[in-house]
């Protein structure tokens, strides 16, 4: 049986194990958006920095990747995906029933927010996160890079989001003024 992991941030970009199909998959009930600090990846405990995280909201969808690992490939991915995903328990993994283009359903192993976590923060201004994004640095790398890599991939895929895109222009402004 197919192992389905469902990307809807750096998962998109970078998934760090052998993919043998991508499908444009819907998720229903969550919302994807930067409700996440992130204290390792894209920041650290001191100057925090925001990631993308699923948010349980009742009538939302999110729009993504359904990403079939390649056979023989499914305990290392899950190992790693544990290792990179939960190294702070602020996500949760559940298996989750995602809708592919086609119409078929298949459970994916899907990393979405704990909102009781102190890593989460729901509902921040936009504005607000740009400030953040523009200036965070963490363990992978500055989270501009983080943005602008899930943004440009979702635009390739057809699956654009407005607040990112909003997000991605915003912090372009705010970091050429910091350079300039």
């Amino acid at each position: 049986m197919t192992m389905w992991v469902f990307g809807y941030g750096s998962l998109l970009w970078n998934p760090g194990f052998p993919v043998a199909r991508r499908e444009v998959a819907r998720l229903h009930g969550f919302a994807r958006s930067f409700c996440m600090t992130s204290i390792h990846h894209r920041g650290t405990e001191t100057d925090p920095g925001l990631v993308l995280a699923l948010d349980e909201v009742a009538d939302a969808h999110c729009k993504g990747l359904a990403l079939a690992v390649a056979a023989g490939h499914e305990e290392q991915t899950l190992a790693d995906l544990r290792e990179r995903e939960l190294i702070s328990s602020a996500y949760v993994e559940r298996d989750l029933g995602v809708q592919l283009d086609n119409g078929n359903v298949v459970t994916a192993v899907t990393y979405v927010i704990d909102p009781r976590h102190e890593q989460y923060c729901g509902g921040m201004p936009l504005e607000e996160q740009a400030h953040i994004i523009a200036t965070a640095v963490g363990g992978r790398g500055p989270n501009t890079e983080y943005l602008y890599n899930t943004a440009e991939h979702l635009a390739e895929i057809g699956l654009s989001d407005p607040d990112l895109d909003w997000l991605m222009a915003r912090v372009r402004a705010l970091t050429s003024v910091n350079t300039a």
